[in-house]
C-alpha cells in the first residue's frame, strides 16, 4: 500500500476509535455501515460521471473521493486495507 493510503486508513481507524465531534468521518461511523455503503455509490456514480463529462482534474478528485469512502466502510467492518492488497496480490498474473 502507498504511504498515503496507508496513512489515510490509519487516520480513518483513529476516528473510528477516538471521534472527534465536527469530523465528518466520525459522522459517517455513527450514520452505521449502510450509510456508508450509499455513500460509496454515490461516489462510484460521480467517477463515472467524470470519467466521460468531466476533466482529468475533476476525475482524480472523484477517485481520491471514492477511494476516501472505501477505505470508511472496510474500517467499519473491521476489513484491514491489507486484506484488499492480498487479494489484488492473488490476481497478479
Amino acid at each position: 500500500m502507498s504511504n498515503s493510503l496507508d496513512e489515510l486508513y490509519q487516520t480513518i481507524k483513529s476516528r473510528q476509535e477516538n471521534p472527534p465531534i465536527d469530523s465528518y468521518t466520525a459522522k459517517l461511523f455513527a450514520a452505521g455501515d449502510v450509510e456508508i455503503a450509499k455513500k460509496v455509490g454515490e461516489e462510484a456514480m460521480e467517477v463515472i460521471v467524470a470519467s466521460y463529462k468531466e476533466s482529468d482534474e475533476r476525475l482524480a478528485s472523484e477517485c481520491a473521493d471514492l477511494i476516501y469512502h472505501l477505505l470508511v466502510l472496510l474500517a467499519s467492518r473491521n476489513v484491514e486495507w491489507r486484506a484488499v492488497e492480498r487479494e489484488l496480490e492473488k490476481r497478479k498474473k
